[in-house]
């Protein structure tokens, strides 16, 4: 079940696809429990928890949140062992002027764009799969 390593296939076989929604990411400190939200992605750090969810679900609870987002999945299973997939695209994104928070699960990564800029973010990676 290993996936894609070679770079070049990674970048050649990039597939992107734009994500409904929303989103946002939001902190809480770790005894602050919200069994009722259905975040994306949570990740434990020294400061808090971090949580990327929809934005209406963060208002919903009445929670602040920053980075309001658009999330791309890349959909080609590149393997957690996989060199300078990430980069590659961070690099050429960063030629646009455009951040991203790459999070990156078992089969797929995801990117998560400025809203309003996930347009440019997927003619970016159009175009990096074509050349």
């Amino acid at each position: 079940m290993t996936g894609e390593t070679n770079l070049d296939e990674l970048i050649k076989s990039l597939s992107a696809v734009l994500v409904e929604g929303l989103y946002v990411f939001v902190t809480l400190k770790p005894d602050q429990k919200l069994a009722s939200i259905e975040p994306r992605m949570t990740f434990r750090e020294a400061e808090g928890i971090t949580y990327i969810l929809l934005k209406s679900e963060a208002e919903t609870h009445g929670l602040s949140y920053e980075f309001p987002c658009r999330m791309i999945t890349l959909n080609i299973h590149s393997s957690l062992e996989a060199v300078g997939f990430m980069a590659r695209i961070s690099t050429e994104l960063a030629k646009h002027d455009m951040g991203v928070n790459p999070v990156s699960g078992f089969f797929h990564d995801h990117l998560f764009v400025p809203e309003g800029r996930q347009h440019d973010a997927m003619n970016v990676l159009r175009k990096m799969s074509e050349s």
